[in-house]
């Protein structure tokens, strides 16, 4: 890995097209914004992302209403846990509407959805946006989502890697069924695209069979940038060999250090220049005139917002395992963790928080669903900017994915408060230098894969 790389930080905006944001209280926050179902709420935010420079405006997805906690929706229901999940093509449509720079990126899973739908998808907003669209690779969650997909139980997880590896490299390829001048548009002699330029993909593998060409022009930026967030040790294998972003969740900047390295030591491995790859750890920011204000916020953020209940619905969401029989004060143990496919990271990591002290499942569930699932900075925004600025010039990470603890004020915050003070410091631009994500994020156009 060479030593150089980019001097100015990442920025982007973790979204969801929900009545909450990834913090799971965000809709009960007295100044929250309750027009989510209308289009124009998520044009003010895309707009307000534009002025702070951000890269990226990105939609998490999920294709399920959490119903894994006793067999059932109601509590997501009850407690407005992410009950919501409106389809993104529209939202992002309105976004790219309302804005000339911002990057677009969306969750489109690769288990449930084909290859064709999503190249055309992302092409089409890819055009019409202007080179502004990023595509987030996901292999879903769990059983609430397949059923609604008729399949009884979700794919296993080395299998969902071996599908999204034939996924991707077919959504690839469709993107480069038109070479990037087969359009002629020679009116006079009726002339319109060269056919030896338009190709038919056939491919034939294990999971799909796609005929093409896609019915859509290759995308101005060739391939719109892939982000990956996979951690388990083949997620970060499949984001070293395609993830131009890759979100983390490193709780403090000690093991963000050694992330970092790994992750890019994988990267280089897989025969990539690693500085081109940004990591980028989510982060809540809790911004305050004075430092008084931003505590007084975060106490309001971790205590008084999000109800256990919605905790629990949500790590059983995450987990794919009902643990309606079980109490929030129950200590976890080892029988548990057994019990529990996936949850032992989770568990170390909060212990190594905890010290000696025990762990319940309400401490493990508030994990998830509030600020303590990853970096906070919190004081006024010259504080924030110098948190940021410790982490990136540290080599913990090459930006941030800012989640917003209610919207549309915690981006309206940074970008007022903490964005100046990054923009003084030089880590963070001033204004776009480019017309396409690609270009913004200093990523070079790629060639086209079917005409070597």
């Amino acid at each position: 890995m060479s030593a150089k790389r980019a001097d100015q930080m990442a920025l982007v905006g973790f979204m969801q097209a929900s009545n909450v944001t990834v913090y799971s209280g965000s809709w009960r926050y007295p100044s929250a914004a309750p027009d989510y179902l209308d289009l124009r709420y998520y044009q003010r935010v895309a707009r307000v992302l534009e002025e702070g420079t951000f890269d990226l405006m990105f939609f998490d997805d999920r294709l399920a209403i959490p119903s894994i906690y006793g067999n059932s929706p109601a509590e997501a229901v009850r407690h407005g846990a992410r009950p919501i999940k409106m389809d993104l093509t529209a939202v992002l449509g309105a976004a790219a509407a309302a804005t000339s720079h911002l990057g677009l990126g969306a969750t489109y899973s690769t288990t449930y959805y084909q290859p064709f739908h999503v190249a055309r998808a992302f092409a089409t907003l890819d055009h019409l946006s202007g080179g502004r669209a990023a595509w987030n690779v996901v292999t879903s969650v769990n059983d609430a989502e397949a059923r609604n997909y008729g399949i009884e139980e979700h794919l296993g997880h080395d299998e969902r890697y071996d599908r999204a590896e034939e996924f991707i490299e077919v959504v690839a390829k469709l993107w480069d069924t038109w070479e990037d001048d087969a359009i002629v548009g020679d009116r006079a002699a009726g002339f319109y695209a060269d056919p030896d330029k338009v190709r038919e993909l056939r491919h034939r593998g294990r999971y799909f069979s796609v005929r093409g060409p896609l019915t859509v022009p290759r995308p101005p930026q060739g391939r719109p940038p892939i982000i990956q967030a996979g951690q388990s040790a083949r997620g970060r294998q499949f984001a070293a060999r395609w993830a131009d972003l890759i979100f983390t969740a490193d709780p403090d900047r000690a093991r963000a250090i050694d992330h970092y390295r790994e992750q890019k030591e994988l990267i280089t491995a897989a025969g990539r220049d690693a500085d081109k790859v940004r990591l980028l750890p989510m982060v809540y920011t809790v911004i305050g005139e004075t430092e008084t204000i931003a505590k007084e916020k975060e106490a309001m953020f971790l205590e008084q917002l999000v109800d256990p209940m919605a905790s629990l619905t949500l790590l059983s969401e995450l987990m794919n395992y009902d643990f309606s029989g079980h109490s929030l004060d129950d200590v976890i143990t080892d029988e548990l963790i057994d019990s529990v496919s996936g949850i032992r990271g989770l568990v170390q990591s909060v212990k190594r928080q905890l010290g000696d002290r025990p762990l319940t499942l309400r401490t493990l569930a508030g994990q998830r669903a509030t600020l303590l699932q990853g970096p906070r900075f919190v004081g006024t925004g010259e504080q924030v900017a110098e948190q940021m600025q410790d982490w990136f010039e540290s080599r913990s990470c090459d930006g941030f994915v800012v989640a917003a603890t209610h919207l549309p004020g915690a981006f309206e915050d940074f970008v007022r408060l903490a964005v100046p003070e990054l923009r003084k410091r030089g880590v963070c631009r001033a204004s776009y230098s480019g017309g396409t994500l690609r270009e913004n994020l200093g990523l070079t156009r790629p060639a086209n894969s079917l005409t070597g």
